[in-house]
This record gives C-alpha cells, sequence and structure tokens, in this order.
C-alpha cells in the first residue's frame, strides 16, 4: 500500500509563502556555513535577535492593515515621534543627576503607547470616516508626523537620555536573551491570538477579502478599520520605544530605511497586498529571513552597504511578480475544476 502523500504535498501548495521562505534559509544557511565567516556565533545571533525587534513591530503593525485591504505607511513617522516625545519626557522627570524615578520607565512606555494609539487613530479615521485611501492618507500622516517631530526637535536629536531606559528596554534576560526580542514575542503572541482565537480577527480577514460583503453582513467596518490602524499605531510606538533604546537619542529622521524594508516583509510573509488573505506566521518567518541576509551580507566587506535597500526593493518586486503568478494559477485551475464539474454533471 502507497502512501498517501497528498496532504503532506497540498500543505506545501497551501503555505507556498512559508515553503518558498523555508527554502530560502535552509539555502542561505548553507551558504553561510560554506562562505560566511564565524555566522554561526552565539554572538552574532543574539546580534540578529536584538536587531530587528524595532522594524519587526513596525512590520506587524503593516501586517494588521494590509490583511483589511488597507496599508501604512506612516508607522516610521509614528515611531520616530513616540521616541522623541518618550525621550523628553524622559528627561524631564529625571532628577538632576539623570536618574529616573521608580515609576519613570512604565510611566514613559504607557505614554509612548498612548502617543502610538492616538496617531493610529488619526489614520484611521482618515481612512474609515474620511474615506482618503490608505496609502495617500498614511502618506500624509507620516509627513505630518515627521513634521511634528522636527519642529519638537528642531531637526536636532534628542540626547542625553537616562541610561537607566536603556538597560531596561534592550538589556539581556538571565545575560543571554535580548529584553526587546521578548517584547516582539509577547506582542506577536498576542496579534496571534486576535487573529486566530477572537471575533476580532475573523472579522478583518472577511473585510480584507469583500468589503461589501462585510458591510452588509453587519460588520461596524469604520469601527474595525480604526481599532486596525490603532493597533497598528501601537506596535509603530513599541518599535519607537526599542529605537530609543537602542541608539540613546531620538530624531525624527532615524529609521527612514524601514518604510520599505516593512513592506517588504509583509509581502514576502504571504500577507496580499488586496488584503483578505496571509498568516502572523510568514511574516515572522520573513523577518527573520531578512534579519539573516541583512547579517550573512555584512560578513562579505566587497558589498557595500548602499546596495542593501537596492536588494531589497529588487527582492520585493520580484517577490510581488511571483505572487501574481502563483495566484493566476490558482485562479486558472480553480475555474478549470469548475468547469470539469459542470461538464461532468451535463453528462
Amino acid at each position: 500500500m502507497k502512501p498517501n502523500n497528498k496532504g503532506f504535498l497540498s500543505f506545501f501548495k497551501y503555505d507556498i509563502h512559508i515553503t518558498r521562505l523555508l527554502l530560502i534559509m535552509i539555502s542561505w544557511m548553507i551558504f553561510m556555513a560554506v562562505f560566511g565567516s564565524r555566522f554561526y556565533t552565539v554572538i552574532n545571533f543574539q546580534t540578529m535577535g536584538a536587531s530587528f525587534p524595532e522594524f519587526g513591530l513596525m512590520s506587524l503593525g503593516i501586517m494588521l492593515c494590509m490583511i483589511t485591504g488597507g496599508i501604512d505607511l506612516s508607522v516610521v513617522g509614528v515611531a520616530n515621534l513616540t521616541s522623541i516625545c518618550v525621550g523628553m519626557l524622559l528627561k524631564t522627570i529625571a532628577d538632576a543627576d539623570n536618574v529616573l524615578p521608580v515609576y519613570g520607565i512604565p510611566f514613559a512606555m504607557l505614554a509612548g503607547i498612548l502617543i502610538g494609539a492616538l496617531a493610529g487613530a488619526v489614520n484611521g479615521i482618515l481612512v474609515a470616516k474620511v474615506r482618503i485611501p490608505p496609502i495617500l492618507a498614511t502618506l500624509g500622516t507620516l509627513e505630518l508626523f515627521t513634521g511634528i517631530a522636527i519642529v519638537f526637535t528642531r531637526g536636532r536629536a534628542v540626547a542625553g537620555i537616562p541610561i537607566q531606559f536603556a538597560e531596561t528596554v534592550v538589556g539581556k534576560l538571565f545575560g543571554i536573551i535580548p529584553t526587546h526580542l521578548v517584547f516582539f514575542v509577547a506582542v506577536a503572541i498576542i496579534l496571534q491570538f486576535l487573529l486566530t482565537r477572537t471575533t476580532y480577527g475573523t472579522k478583518i480577514y472577511m473585510l480584507g477579502t469583500n468589503m461589501t460583503a462585510a458591510k452588509f453582513s453587519g460588520l461596524n467596518t469604520e469601527m474595525l478599520l480604526i481599532k486596525t490602524y490603532v493597533l497598528s499605531g501601537i506596535c509603530a510606538a513599541m518599535g519607537g520605544l526599542v529605537m530609543l533604546a537602542n541608539y540613546n537619542s531620538a530624531r525624527a529622521d532615524y529609521g527612514t530605511v524601514y518604510t520599505l524594508q516593512c513592506i517588504l516583509i509583509v509581502v514576502l510573509g504571504g500577507i496580499s497586498p488586496i488584503g483578505g488573505k496571509g498568516k502572523l506566521g510568514g511574516v515572522i518567518l520573513a523577518i527573520c529571513v531578512l534579519q539573516m541576509l541583512s547579517s550573512g551580507l555584512n560578513r562579505f566587506p566587497r558589498i557595500s552597504s548602499f546596495y542593501i535597500p537596492l536588494i531589497w526593493g529588487g527582492v520585493l518586486l520580484l517577490v510581488m511578480v511571483m505572487n501574481y503568478f502563483t495566484e493566476n494559477k490558482k485562479i486558472k485551475d480553480t475555474d478549470l475544476s469548475v468547469k470539469s464539474s459542470a461538464l461532468k454533471e451535463e453528462n
């Protein structure tokens, strides 16, 4: 009796994006094992684990918006505005020796999350109530939030942040695990619960699949969109808090390359740009793959860091083209199966 491989093969066919990422990761790991110098070290993996949470958190926010059929291009602006406001707040509540009170760090982080929620609410209202296309609304608020940050700082960096904040947010648990990696994992677990175990997840997938059908089914689509953009703003704000701790300073133009990188991660992870499809697991895997690629490229001195945005842009276009042909093939296969079923019924 032959083993039934249909289920195994159908899993790979269904999760084509995750399969693609796994193949890329395995290929890159083999390549680095042969040609990379000191890639497989504890310090390198600690560095990778400490590097991606800031843009990884922003990517999770974009993922939520893209599932609804929208997008959030303002995440970097929200992150920088949050880091600047929190940095100023930390300097204000610190004493003369630049030491924070006991409540300082929790209070500052809560303030940062509220700033992100407020910024996300602005995006949500513009998209849901004013009916501005998400790409235009969030592009406008990106410039708005960046402009506010520049006005607050007059174009200068906010420095002299109490070192306690950095030690708390980007320290190491048990001297091994980066603390901000734990923050990222906690946020990912919460979002996975929302997407898979609550009606909120079902609703935003329905909204992204067909907004008209979602409205006729009785969903409050406007409030659902506002909630989604608020969550995206909170994720961006948490990314900004990590940036503030990483650099121990804040500035309006930090992380400008993250917008393209976050969109690449979300699309590479299998989230459909037209909405209604994708899994958080694919996005997390895409984050890991891109971090490994970036860390590996840094091991080759001949490859300039100036080429990295070029590589990410090319990869984004390639992935979208591959997704286009994959989706077209699925549609053709579905049409053929429907036609063959109709012919059988006629006969």
